[in-house]
């Protein structure tokens, strides 16, 4: 689901836009250089697609390891550093009845240790220099991530093979019980802020019941005061494998590095099920929906909604321009 400007507003916003573009575009004084930026746009105006495509081209690499773990490589070395970051392949909507939230309250499982290394995931790679170090979900996957010096990636494999193939046996009561309270306290900031509502409310009126991205990736209170350990194992079971992910990393590694590496940490990882994902179509509604909804906030805020095809479709960068 995207949430794109309204057609009034995004008329105004190139309205808004106009006058500076072309101002880039107005020559130098005589006996000055024209900036980079100017020069630059210059060249771009006007230019093939193909070559434009060119200039913000990414060169990547693609392999596979005999478990199914998909690992992509983008050589760059400008500087001693390698971003890494994994992609499951499984999100809030996965989520059965009654477990929603359960994708984002897995996410901060895997930051509380895991079998070879006990301590807080955070703690333990900010030790070793990584900078970005964070993790998402989202309705279709989750992801965790960090850049890290150059002599700093083989440690930093080993602790994300970790987690992927030895992680529940540091996943006690206590570590549940205390990553419930967080993504709960979470959740009571996100509802507690001017507006925190609106979103369940659009989520509501845009999807039917039963549609997977019906319901918020926060989740309810209820379902996730439920999430007990038996759950949580299965979670980890059924889409943690290396064959349900993507492992990408990108600045100063070579593909031969990253192939020794990988083997090293990852190849003796268990493959698991595959997550393949449940219908979601695109929805229709009869005819437009309002709702007016009432908070202590002196400002009101109007905003409009559509549900526009996955990234995948063609329609997506359009309409992704247009929404921005």
């Amino acid at each position: 689901m995207r949430r794109l400007a309204t057609s009034a507003a995004v008329a105004a916003l190139m309205a808004g836009l106009a006058p500076a573009a072309m101002a880039h575009t107005a020559a130098a004084p005589a006996g000055n250089p024209a900036p980079a930026s100017t020069t630059q746009a210059q060249e771009l105006r006007g230019a093939p697609v193909a070559d434009l495509i060119a200039r913000v081209d990414i060169p990547w690499k693609r392999f596979q390891l005999d478990n199914g773990l998909t690992v992509l490589v983008n050589e760059d070395h400008k500087a001693p550093v390698v971003a890494v970051s994994v992609w499951y392949n499984v999100g809030s909507k996965d989520e059965p009845k009654g477990s929603t939230g359960f994708a984002h309250l897995f996410e901060h499982l895997m930051f509380g240790g895991s079998e070879n290394s006990p301590v807080s995931h955070i703690q333990t790679m900010n030790a070793a220099g990584a900078t970005a170090l964070n993790g998402t979900t989202w309705f279709d996957r989750t992801n965790y991530f960090q850049t890290v010096p150059t002599p700093a990636l083989e440690y930093t494999l080993y602790m994300e093979s970790d987690r992927m193939g030895h992680l529940l046996g540091q996943v006690s009561q206590e570590v549940l019980d205390l990553q419930r309270g967080v993504v709960q306290n979470e959740k009571r900031q996100g509802d507690n802020q001017p507006y925190g509502l609106t979103y369940y409310a659009t989520l509501e009126a845009l999807f039917p019941e039963g549609h997977p991205y019906r319901h918020s990736t926060i989740g309810s209170m209820a379902d996730l005061d439920s999430a007990s350990m038996d759950t949580v194992r299965q979670w980890f079971i059924d889409n943690y494998g290396p064959n349900n992910s993507v492992l990408v990393m990108s600045g100063d590694i070579t593909e031969a590095k990253a192939r020794e590496l990988v083997a090293k940490y990852f190849g003796d990882i268990k493959a698991g099920p595959v997550n393949t994902p449940s219908a979601a179509d695109i929805p229709t509604l009869a005819a437009p929906v309002s709702e007016t909804l009432h908070d202590r906030v002196a400002q009101a805020r109007v905003s409009r909604n559509w549900v526009t095809p996955g990234m995948l479709h063609d329609d997506t960068v359009p309409l992704s321009v247009a929404a921005s």
